[in-house]
């Protein structure tokens, strides 16, 4: 007689995680949010000082040059942020996008299937509606197709931190991991399609210095005057080899190893605990600074350079192209898998959390000062578009997720109201961390 098999549980699109993965998406919530905070005051300080009467003074400095110039470094001062400060930021991205896929969520196809998924989507469709609207300026304008795919987890986070007090907690993890994936996918581009010509021997050098790194903290060696200076000659080689800069921080981060052998944190993850201040903290808000600092009188008035092609084609893609791209690869996973949504949530949910993708700031920036040159106009109207892109896709989540936040404050009431005697609601007594009593 043959034995019925029982039927595989389906895949729940927003489900909690692990209770590991539940609880570090919380401690990177919380620093995440007091970086977006200090990225939000940078930008609101540059472009107050950029279109005040003392906006010469603000280009003037930031294009102060310095640095040794026998050995090409001799940048200006936004330069060094874009190119060196924000290596500390990528550097941070590569160890939390190793650790994802090694010992996260990610390692798991299904898990790893609906953010991969909506990352792509989130990224795609901006870009073809990009494309689509900057055809009509014509020249370079499509140069810009990468700048609307970027999300800057930063300031989706605090937005999401502020607005998002009784949603659920997988809505949070899956916006980080999207974000990651983001992160990914930002990287590659920027190292395929805004790098200028190849030089191979300072590419040859850089390897090696990378791999001497490698070598050095796979044998657990961490003496900092061992690590730092190879680091530096590794970003300084990229540099000169006409590959971004910043994509040196992603190369050493992948060589950091994830798994501890003692059973305790990972170096990877010590890394990033001891390195995301200073990436959250000073050098991603020094970067706004220098980056967000758009003079609007030159770009022909606010009116003018909102109506401009390439910052309308910025403003719609990341409005509508996130907020479609990211929700309709989701609807996409259950519509042709075995996905479902998991009980509770609604594709407003969804909706509201893809609108906050089209959050792009720091990436979008970048991509922008790389695609049309730094201070040019092309540039200028990118930032503007940035901005307001950015602006009008926090508002619209805002909306969106404090109506569902009132939903689950209700949920929540109910369900505190019907406690049982331990005190612990009977939803969420399989949230507990694995081996904690009920009593």
């Amino acid at each position: 007689m043959p034995v019925a098999t029982p039927p595989s549980n389906p895949l729940h699109i927003f489900a909690r995680g692990s209770w590991a993965e539940a609880r570090r998406a919380a401690e990177i919530l919380r620093m995440e949010t007091v970086g977006g905070i200090l990225l939000l005051v940078a930008a609101v300080a540059a472009l107050i000082w950029a279109n005040s009467p003392w906006s010469d003074l603000y280009h003037r400095f930031s294009e102060l040059r310095v640095g040794p110039g026998a050995l090409h470094l001799d940048l200006s001062l936004a330069v060094w942020a874009a190119d060196g400060l924000l290596a500390i930021f990528f550097f941070i991205a590569g160890l939390e996008l190793k650790r994802e896929f090694v010992a996260g969520d990610l390692r798991e196809v299904k898990r790893a299937a609906l953010p991969v998924a909506a990352a792509v989507g989130g990224m795609a469709l901006p870009a073809l509606i990009f494309a689509i609207v900057a055809m009509r300026a014509g020249g370079d304008a499509l140069a810009g197709w990468a700048i609307p795919t970027a999300t800057d987890i930063a300031f989706a986070l605090a937005v999401l931190a502020i607005i998002g007090t009784h949603l659920p907690s997988a809505l949070r993890t899956f916006l980080l991991t999207l974000a990651v994936v983001d992160d990914l996918l930002a990287i590659t581009i920027i190292a395929v399609f805004y790098s200028s010509s190849l030089q191979w021997v300072p590419l040859a050098v850089a390897l090696v210095a990378i791999a001497v790194f490698g070598f050095l903290v796979q044998r657990r060696i961490t003496r900092w005057w061992l690590l730092l200076p190879l680091a530096v000659v590794a970003w300084a080689l990229v540099h000169e080899s006409g590959i971004h800069a910043t994509v040196a921080g992603v190369l050493l981060a992948f060589t950091v190893p994830v798994r501890s052998r003692d059973g305790g944190h990972g170096l990877a993850e010590q890394m990033e605990h001891r390195w995301r201040p200073l990436s959250a903290g000073f050098a991603v808000p020094v970067f706004a600074f220098f980056a967000a600092g758009v003079t609007v009188a030159d770009a022909g008035g606010l009116g003018a350079g909102l109506t401009n092609t390439i910052a309308l084609a910025i403003v719609a893609a990341l409005v509508l192209g996130k907020a479609i791209g990211i929700t309709g690869s989701a609807y996409l996973v259950q519509r042709f898998t075995r996905a479902q949504m998991a009980e509770g949530l609604s594709w407003w949910d969804v909706l509201g959390v893809a609108l906050l993708g089209g959050i792009g700031f720091t990436v979008s920036l970048l991509i922008g000062e790389l695609a049309y040159g730094l201070g040019s106009a092309g540039d200028g109207y990118a930032k503007i578009g940035v901005l307001a892109g950015s602006l009008l896709a926090a508002l619209l989540a805002t909306v969106v997720l404090r109506a569902r936040n009132r939903h689950y404050r209700r949920i929540h009431e109910q369900e505190s109201a019907d406690e049982d005697d331990d005190g612990v609601p009977d939803v969420y007594e399989d949230d507990r961390p694995p081996g904690r009593n009920a009593a």
